[in-house]
């Protein structure tokens, strides 16, 4: 045998690491499929509880639309006397005409603080000002006027 011959003792060997290092990238592979099939697998758990949480929530019913805050009196007792001059009130009215109802001197000054007043309580929507300085208390919404039952006259 020459140098370049392989003898059989030397053939085993190469043969011998070869399988080994096959055998290494297998193992290798293998615990890369199982990482991988993992991962999928918790894909497949997170896919299927977004479908779980999707039908779900379409079975729900709709919410009802949040019912708006009830505005808030001022504390002052003018206020509560002005509130109650409307109670009673058959018509819109100005601020003249609520200050006489109070019985309030009629002088500009006493005037104006009480449209000052009817403005703030139309603003908070406790009052609606049907037209420029003419208040009412605001009407509860309705039915169209089509849906309401026509009037007989007199």
């Amino acid at each position: 045998m020459t140098g370049g011959e392989l003898t059989l003792a030397a053939l085993l060997v190469w043969l011998e690491e070869r399988e080994r290092g096959i055998v290494a990238q297998a193992e290798a592979a293998r615990e890369k499929i199982a990482e991988l099939t993992a991962l999928v697998d918790g894909f497949d758990t997170a896919a299927e509880e977004i479908r779980i949480t999707r039908k779900t929530l379409l079975e729900l019913p709709d919410p009802e639309p949040p019912t708006p805050l009830a505005a808030k009196l001022p504390d002052h007792p003018a206020y509560q006397q002005i509130m109650a001059v409307f109670a009673t009130a058959d018509a819109p009215l100005r601020a003249r005409a609520v200050c006489e109802a109070m019985d309030v001197e009629i002088v500009p000054s006493n005037i104006n603080n009480v449209r000052l007043k009817l403005k703030r309580l139309a603003d908070r929507g406790i009052l609606a000002e049907a037209e420029q300085g003419l208040f009412t208390l605001p009407r509860p919404k309705s039915p169209t006027s089509r849906d309401q039952p026509a009037q007989a006259g007199p």
